[in-house]
């Protein structure tokens, strides 16, 4: 019997156009109302999140995972907070600089940029709360004074170029920083701690669940992990065949509820 369920969003729960179909959404208020919790687990930061969280009604006492495993909130207060060394995000940025590549950076609800582009603007029509914008030396003048520092810093530019970037960083901070792909756009660092998998194996154990009892559905790179530990990995047929390769089960994509699927024929 698997006792809880982790919820990637983009891709995942959420349709191309960023909705939840309703017959998903009642599967989800079945499981939570039959005690088994459907936790949220996703790149976005928390105010992208929350909305989703609210529309489906699921109780408000659950975790939300965010910024990849980054910052976990329960009942909306922090309970884990992984942050990037302010001197490793400046250092990130500066071997990220030559590639010409935009540099989002999430600290808990808060978001920034040294510049407002298309890639900024794509962001912020997911997102409840201003962007930020002004040089980087500034910004770590500002959470410097506030002790604060990123807990995700996101590069987003060309396919290509996200490949290049990211064969660059792994090859200066391998060990010291997770770095891989959200989608073929978009590339997540974090501190080591920051991960989806970790955040699972994280809740699973204040939740005295055992990771057989896990549902973890996803359909990208950054779920790869999160599938492959979980009792029971969940891959969306939209998903890279290497994803799908890492699952047990294989279910039909986002925007055919793939996600109702997959809890129908586990939970009946």
């Amino acid at each position: 019997m698997y006792k809880a369920v982790f919820l990637d969003m983009d891709g995942t729960l959420l349709r191309s156009d960023h909705s939840v179909s309703e017959p998903t959404k009642d599967m989800i208020r079945h499981l939570t109302r039959e005690g088994i919790p459907v936790i949220l687990v996703s790149a976005r930061p928390l105010n992208a999140i929350l909305p989703t969280f609210r529309a489906i009604g699921i109780p408000d006492h659950y975790p939300l995972v965010s910024l990849n495993g980054s910052y976990i909130v329960e009942g909306e207060k922090p309970v884990f907070d992984a942050r990037i060394d302010l001197e490793m995000a400046e250092a990130v940025s500066g071997k990220v600089r030559p590639f010409g590549a935009t540099i989002a950076y999430y600290l808990q609800r808060e978001w920034f940029a040294e510049v407002k582009d298309a890639w900024t603007d794509h962001e912020q029509r997911i997102m409840d709360v201003q962007l930020v914008v002004a040089p980087l030396a500034d910004l770590v003048r500002d959470w410097s004074h506030r002790g604060i520092a990123p807990n995700k810093m996101m590069v987003m530019s060309e396919a290509a170029n996200i490949d290049q970037i990211q064969q660059h960083l792994r090859s200066v901070y391998n060990g010291r920083l997770n770095i891989y792909p959200s989608k073929p756009t978009y590339l997540e660092v974090m501190d080591p701690r920051g991960s989806k998998s970790n955040a699972v194996q994280w809740l699973i154990q204040r939740m005295n669940i055992d990771r057989s009892e896990v549902i973890a559905m996803g359909d990208n790179y950054n779920d790869r992990e999160m599938i492959a530990f979980a009792g029971m990995g969940v891959a969306m047929g939209n998903a890279p065949d290497e994803i799908k390769a890492a699952a047990d089960f294989v279910t039909d994509t986002n925007n055919n509820d793939g996600v109702r699927k997959a809890l129908e024929k586990f939970f009946g």
